[in-house]
């Protein structure tokens, strides 16, 4: 039996790209990220979609629920879709950042370094994994949706692929993109990647 994932990541919160937000709470979708997660779900309702699985940050929190209402189903918070654990970087901008030596050596080796009290990729991408193989063995045929960050999703795509975590620059994951995933007997195949509905 196959079993597909849609990878969605969030909507854009009002400074996407200014700030790491990590798992600070308190970063929620604004007005255009609220009509972001909208479209989405207008596009997802095209879709049999039979489970929704979603990070604990209120921005995917709030672009599953969007999604869920969508297509007529319940949201199930799954911690190993949670963003990475960031440590003391969590709420920097980004300029502040790139004086930070360890920032720099964490985006040129990610398999081997370490977030400042937090998270490596490797970390992330073994309990990603961790939850697909469950619901492959729970949910085979069905269609399961799961609202994470682009650097999740990266890691999940990335093993699928049988490339390492270093090439995770490679590609990108857009705000309220969709990446299809099918996983069967016979492996993954990557149907799609990083489908926007802008």
């Amino acid at each position: 039996m196959i079993t597909t994932f849609l990878l969605l990541r969030h909507a854009a919160h009002d400074n996407v790209g200014g700030f790491l937000a990590g798992r600070m709470s308190g970063v929620v979708l604004g007005e255009a990220g609220r009509a972001q997660a909208e479209r989405l779900a207008r596009r997802l309702r095209l879709e049999r979609i039979d489970a929704i699985f979603a990070s604990p940050r209120e921005r995917t929190q709030q672009t599953a629920q969007a999604v869920a209402a969508a297509c007529g189903l319940r949201m199930t918070t799954a911690e190993e879709l949670d963003e990475i654990d960031f440590g003391r970087w969590s709420g920097q901008d980004f300029e502040a950042l790139q004086q930070d030596s360890l920032w720099q050596r964490w985006n040129a080796v990610r398999s081997l370094i370490r977030t400042p009290g937090g998270e490596t990729m490797l970390d992330v991408q073994r309990r990603v994994l961790g939850l697909m193989e469950r619901l492959v063995e729970e949910r085979g045929g069905q269609c399961v949706a799961l609202v994470s960050h682009a650097d999740v999703i990266k890691a999940a795509v990335l093993h699928h692929l049988g490339l390492g975590i270093d090439a995770w620059p490679r590609f990108d994951i857009a705000p309220a993109s969709i990446t299809r995933l099918v996983i069967g007997e016979w492996g993954a195949r990557l149907l799609g990647l990083n489908e926007t509905v802008d």
